[in-house]
């Protein structure tokens, strides 16, 4: 697992250009996921720095939504119990031409156990108002939007 770990750095470049070639256009999705106290949920990944909302990309055959409950499960052991409201569609062209990411607000979830991926180094649930330090610009733009009544646009 290590080796993985250390090698995803090298390797997302290469595979980032490969992608552009057998996919035009991408989709992700990301989870704005509340917890009772009104905090959210944030991941930090083992091969990129900053803080994120979990999610991924979606894959061929799979939905949306149905991209979102793997992520959710994956990266943070939890599970929607209801459907998750569709809060925006964003182009993300300033890191990867092409992509697309779509943000669901999770409201209603339960754990369902189970082992994050390697990928995680790290989850938190943080103040909406006051996020941590390292929070990607993409994510706190879109807390501003959710939270604060920011004007939403376009680009994540």
């Amino acid at each position: 697992m290590s080796l993985r770990v250390k090698a995803e750095p090298v390797l997302r470049p290469l595979m980032q250009a490969w992608w552009r070639v057998r996919r035009p256009m991408t989709m992700g999705v990301r989870a704005l996921v509340e917890n009772d106290a009104g905090h959210v949920l944030l991941v930090r990944h083992t091969y990129v720095d900053g803080w994120f909302f979990p999610g991924g990309g979606i894959e061929r055959g799979e939905t949306a939504e149905d991209a979102l409950v793997k992520e959710l499960a994956e990266e943070a052991g939890i599970a929607p119990t209801a459907p998750p409201d569709l809060f925006g569609i964003y182009s993300n062209e300033r890191v990867f031409r092409g992509d697309h990411v779509l943000l669901y607000r999770v409201r209603h979830w339960q754990v369902c156990g189970g082992e994050k991926a390697g990928e995680i180094a790290e989850t938190g649930w943080f103040d909406p108002y006051h996020p941590p330090e390292g929070i990607t610009g993409g994510t706190q733009r879109r807390l501003r939007e959710v939270f604060s009544g920011e004007a939403r646009t376009s680009a994540w």
